[in-house]
């Protein structure tokens, strides 16, 4: 079979994670930073001077993917593309699944724009200037939603009405894409524990945890929109609502005010008044940077007692992501006020961030690095044809 190539694009909501794979064979990756200010290409392991990379004079995604698809064609021209894959936050209720990306599917997905103001946007704005350079090149839909659609009902329900529910008012989660990437890498790290009861923990700059049995999610803390669940860089989690009708009724503020401080003042950033990097408040000796990491741990570890006793137990615990990877203080501290589990960390491979980090005895303690363009492409590359299309 002749070896199919795969563009992956995974937007956030300032950067772009690119990725060129050549059936397994990952032949460039890189991250475009600052992509609503002042965009530059930053490529993963390599030194090529800046003055070969591609001149990103635009800004917003749709401005910079043109020069970028021109600079991918200059520089691997032997690669013909089959597809792009898209990491596509939500996929609503309708889609359990990663699917080519037909103009009615687009509609659907502009309709949840709402639901992940921070992201879909982008997305969308990606999907739309593709097709307009390669009208014939197929876009599939990879959904942060998917992963989640096999959990139980109760754990997908609110104590709403249920005529809301029945509208599509229900625990969404997301990262989907980054745990189905972490679960493919269970076996070979922690064995027959992956298929027990497992807790995965996506810490970076958004947080969740995602409780498993068998590989299949069974509940996490993310819910309708990516607002809920465990402190974030920006985002404060789990929330009283009544502190946003108080907000409202009481001192008048406006809903895009709320928003922006739901989106973007609050979490690590709000609490410390300094940084929503966790490198940063970790460096700090300021007594507010010490109160967010606190009071980030005690989020995390709140949130995996309640996931460990709808679980019943626990076989392992799975750091991924920025600060799950990197963050060995966090680790530490996660672990130590889980030692009512049986947890035992490993101090010295927590130090150098070992794949596995527990000194037996008790669950299985570990990190997987994230890689959702890897999922990326495996899901677009199931969604092709057995000929795939090639652009115009």
């Amino acid at each position: 079979m002749t070896p199919r190539a795969v563009l992956a694009l995974n937007a956030g909501s300032s950067s772009l994670k690119v990725a060129l794979f050549h059936d397994e064979r990952c032949r460039v990756r890189g991250t475009i930073e600052r992509i609503n200010e002042a965009p530059h290409l930053v490529l993963d392991g390599a030194t090529t001077p800046s003055d070969a990379l591609p001149r990103l004079t635009g800004t917003g995604h749709a401005a910079v993917i043109a020069p970028l698809l021109d600079w991918l064609e200059a520089q691997f021209g032997d690669v013909p593309l089959s597809a792009v894959g898209h990491r596509v936050v939500h996929g609503g209720r309708h889609h359990a699944a990663p699917c080519l990306l037909e103009p009615a599917v687009v509609d659907e997905l502009r309709e949840l724009i709402p639901l992940a103001p921070l992201h879909q946007p982008p997305a969308l704005a990606l999907i739309d200037a593709l097709h307009a350079h390669w009208p014939t090149l197929p876009q599939v839909a990879c959904f942060d939603t998917a992963f989640h659609r096999s959990q139980p009902w109760l754990n997908q329900c609110f104590a709403l009405p249920r005529r809301l529910t029945e509208e599509g008012i229900l625990r969404y989660g997301f990262h989907g894409l980054s745990y189905a990437h972490a679960v493919r890498q269970l076996p070979e790290l922690i064995g027959e524990r992956h298929r027990g009861r497992v807790i995965i923990a996506h810490l970076g700059h958004g947080c969740s945890l995602c409780a498993l049995e068998d590989g299949h999610s069974q509940a996490t803390t993310m819910g309708f929109t990516a607002l809920d669940g465990l402190m974030m860089g920006r985002r404060a989690g789990n929330l009283d609502p009544g502190v946003i009708l108080y907000l409202l009724q009481q001192k008048g503020w406006r809903a895009d005010e709320i928003e922006h401080l739901l989106y973007h003042d609050s979490g690590l950033y709000g609490v410390s008044g300094l940084s929503d990097d966790m490198r940063d408040l970790l460096a700090s000796d300021a007594p507010a940077a010490a109160e967010a990491v606190a009071l980030f741990v005690h989020r995390v570890v709140r949130e995996i007692g309640g996931l460990v006793a709808l679980l019943g137990g626990l076989d392992a615990l799975i750091f991924t992501a920025g600060i799950g990877e990197h963050a060995a203080p966090i680790r530490q501290a996660v672990c130590h006020d889980l030692a009512w589990l049986g947890i035992k960390l490993d101090d010295a491979a927590n130090a150098r961030h070992a794949p596995r980090l527990d000194r037996g005895g008790g669950p299985a303690i570990g990190i997987v690095t994230a890689d959702e363009e890897a999922e990326i492409r495996r899901s677009t590359l199931a969604c092709l044809p057995a000929s795939p299309a090639a652009p115009a």
